[in-house]
């Protein structure tokens, strides 16, 4: 109810977008930046065998991720890195999945951050981001304003530009779904 009243959005996406996580099989590599607090962690599950890294700029999000982890009982599966989302410490197409929920718009440059995404995602893996997005209803806006001031929200990027930039990355088969101040997307490199 909170998520709705100030960003009009549906949640269930963004736990959809986790939950989907574990239907992966054994061995897969996921990439989750910035990890935060650990949300998408809800979607693995203990003995799954993934290798989950939970990068973040942040060591306190970081953190936070690792007692989530712990908490869950999957930290066996997850590899805890401080990194720069743009300029990612990883080989190009090393994941499986690369994830990045309720980032674009923390980062300082969101199209340089997707390019480096993209690349360390392997040809044919899923991306999945959400993000808040620039071209959100007028009533969402008061949340930009209290996100930009408290230093939580950059320039994040409309849906438009977001799949504009994608699509010169390769992306492919990009589904797209709008809700309230946020963007919920899931595509393949192609």
């Amino acid at each position: 109810p909170g998520a709705y009243a100030t960003l009009a959005t549906d949640l269930r996406l963004l736990y959809s977008a986790t939950d989907s996580l574990g239907a992966l099989p054994k061995g897969s590599l996921v990439l989750d930046v910035p990890c935060g607090g650990g949300v998408a962690l809800r979607g693995v599950r203990p003995g799954q065998g993934l290798h989950y890294i939970a990068a973040d700029i942040s060591t306190a999000m970081l953190e936070h991720t690792g007692r989530a982890a712990q908490e869950r009982g999957v930290a066996d599966q997850v590899e805890l890195r401080e990194a720069d989302v743009e300029n990612l410490p990883f080989i190009d197409a090393t994941f499986d999945v690369a994830m990045s929920l309720t980032g674009l718009h923390c980062f300082p440059d969101p199209h340089l951050a997707l390019k480096e995404i993209v690349r360390v995602l392997k040809p044919g893996g899923t991306l999945i981001l959400s993000w808040m997005r620039t071209d959100a209803p007028l009533r969402t806006y008061p949340m930009f304003f209290v996100g930009r001031r408290g230093g939580l929200v950059g320039r994040s990027a409309s849906t438009t530009e977001v799949v504009g930039w994608l699509a010169e990355l390769g992306i492919t088969n990009i589904d797209l779904q709008p809700s309230g101040a946020l963007a919920y997307l899931t595509a393949r490199k192609g």
